[in-house]
Order: C-alpha cells, then sequence, then structure tokens
C-alpha cells in the first residue's frame, strides 16, 4: 500500500482540471450542434467555450509550474519498468495536449473573423482573419482533444487497475482530505 500523498494544490489542481476538461470536451461536443440562426446563441456558447478555455490554460500553466517546484510521491513500489514509463509518458503527453488545445483553440479563434472574448471581454486582434489557417487549427484543436479524451480514458483505466485489481493504494495519493 502506497501512502505517499500528493499536496493539497496539486490535488485540488487535479480535479478542478479533470472536472473542468471534461465539461470543457462535452460542451466542445455539444456546441458544434447549435445551429448559426438565430445569431448570438452559438457565438454565446462558443465564446463561453473560450473563456474557459483560457481559463483552464492558467490553471494547467499553474500545475506545471507547481510539479516542477514541488516534491511528488515516488512511484509505486514493485510496478513494472515499462509500466512506470508508460505513466510517465502518458502523464506528460497529457500535460501537452493540455497546452495544444487552447493554443490552437485560441490561435484558430484569431484567425476567424470574429473577436476573441474572454468572459465578454473582446481581446486585442493580433492579426487579420484567414479561413485557412483558422480551419487547419481548428482541425488540430478538435483532434487533439480527441487524443487527450482518449489519454484520460487510459488513465481512467489505470486508476482502475490499480484499485481494484492491484489494490495497491495509487488512488489515495489523490485523495482530498486526510
Amino acid at each position: 500500500m502506497n501512502n505517499e500523498r500528493y499536496n493539497r494544490v496539486m490535488v485540488a489542481l487535479h480535479w478542478l482540471l479533470a472536472l473542468g476538461l471534461i465539461a470543457q470536451f462535452g460542451l466542445g461536443l455539444w456546441m458544434e450542434e447549435i445551429p448559426k440562426d438565430p445569431p448570438g446563441v452559438r457565438a454565446f456558447w462558443f465564446n463561453l467555450h473560450k473563456s474557459i478555455g483560457l481559463l483552464l490554460t492558467l490553471f494547467v500553466l499553474w500545475r506545471m509550474g507547481w510539479r516542477v517546484t514541488h516534491a511528488v510521491p515516488a512511484d509505486v513500489p514493485n510496478t513494472p519498468d515499462w509500466q512506470a514509463k508508460l505513466s510517465k509518458a502518458v502523464h506528460g503527453l497529457m500535460y501537452l495536449l493540455m497546452l495544444l488545445i487552447p493554443v490552437t483553440g485560441f490561435l484558430g479563434s484569431s484567425f476567424s473573423p470574429y473577436p476573441v472574448k474572454f468572459f465578454g471581454f473582446a481581446l486585442p486582434r493580433l492579426w487579420e482573419a484567414q479561413p485557412e489557417l483558422k480551419e487547419a487549427l481548428a482541425e488540430v484543436h478538435e483532434n487533439t482533444a480527441w487524443i487527450l479524451a482518449a489519454l484520460v480514458a487510459l488513465h481512467l483505466l489505470a486508476v482502475v487497475w490499480h484499485t481494484v485489481v492491484k489494490k495497491d493504494g495509487l488512488l489515495n495519493r489523490m485523495r482530498w482530505g486526510s
């Protein structure tokens, strides 16, 4: 049983991002079905999605900075080398995607003819609209979101495996409370 735990800030950021990113993914899927008429409804949800995405990006950066500057629990004892390497690779790729997704979303939006709004406040336009770049970045944004969703599913399967099969206490490391 591995009783080492992440500190409270890391636990809070983990669960905040887990819930936020899952909700953001669901919102992204749902809003694709919103018709363009009547005007304004679709824009409201897209702007909300962008605002939440920018906010979550700040939390991702905070989490990455915290992760680099604070000690983390050691690997679970008796973990095969290939599993430890796979775990590190999946976590690293999830961090990369948690940055790449909002960057491509922001850049794609900034190449559209519409302003990027952060909770109602228009951000400065960085360049003129370029539909080809907007479409290319939107494609990368969507595809990387699906890859992150697959990695999150793999992550959840690993948690279930550690909890139900191995019963090694891994989930306790990210549990809230004492």
